[in-house]
């Protein structure tokens, strides 16, 4: 075999080699065999949604409370929840820091915008509960649409928490008209939650004037009635915390003041 032959020869092997190679999967470019496949990449799973405790009845408590037990040592600070996130969460963080805990009456549409502050609610161990979808003045509106604001707040709280939320507290009133109070029953809260002491914060009297307002009027059992969304309650709640601590009275859930 002349040297033209023999290098024809060795190029004809090469390439049955690589044939080979190719048919018994071995190749780097071939699609990987079935056995050691990997499975496809996952995204992390959404954490599941914060718990929410569902309402419950108190026998022997009115369907519309004003306060708790007026022989304890209990009070209950609740804000209704809307306007700035920023507010609502440094006025939680200032109440954690005082070993307090509070409730929120939250409105649906402030849930939808900020739905993140459902979890930040009930992660520091405080009540979430319901304050209309549109915080309308809802004794002032007809049955469907009363009902359609009841609801329609419930069902962001169900999706967000898996419950309805705590509480129902009518918005723009102190207290529901017989009609609402039967509406927000047939929604799932048994009883309406009012309160006896209102800081009129949403007027912004001065963080003075909310504080003094408070102390003059707090007694064992209250129930106070604050906001989020303004500074002066921001600037009051550290003081208010230190009074309430002075007089030897706690900040609590309004589940726990009740129970």
């Amino acid at each position: 075999m002349n040297e033209t032959d023999r290098r024809a020869a060795l190029r004809a092997g090469a390439g049955l080699l690589v044939a080979g190679a190719l048919t018994t999967g071995c190749a780097t470019t071939g699609p990987a065999p079935a056995a050691h496949a990997r499975p496809p990449a996952t995204k992390n799973p959404r954490p599941a949604p914060a718990a929410a405790p569902a309402p419950r009845r108190f026998p022997g408590l009115p369907a519309q409370i004003t306060h708790g037990p007026r022989t304890g040592h209990r009070v209950a600070l609740t804000f209704h929840g809307q306007g700035d996130p920023a507010i609502a969460k440094t006025l939680l963080a200032q109440a954690e820091q005082a070993g307090a805990k509070v409730t929120v009456l939250a409105v649906g549409s402030w849930l939808d915008a900020h739905p993140e502050l459902a979890r930040r609610i009930l992660d520091g161990g405080h009540d979430l509960g319901n304050h209309t979808h549109h915080h309308l003045d809802v004794n002032d509106m007809s049955e469907a649409d009363a009902d359609a604001e009841i609801t329609g707040c419930a069902d962001r709280l169900r999706r967000l928490t898996g419950s309805i939320g705590t509480w129902f507290r009518p918005s723009r009133t102190r207290t529901a008209s017989p009609l609402v109070e039967r509406l927000a029953r047939r929604a799932g809260y048994p009883h309406v939650l009012s309160y006896d002491v209102d800081s009129l914060d949403f007027t912004s009297p001065g963080a003075p004037a909310v504080t003094r307002r408070i102390a003059a009027e707090i007694r064992p059992g209250s129930v106070v009635s604050l906001h989020f969304g303004y500074a002066d309650t921001v600037a009051a709640l550290p003081a208010v915390l230190h009074e309430l601590e002075r007089r030897g009275l706690r900040a609590v859930t309004t589940t726990e003041l009740l129970t």
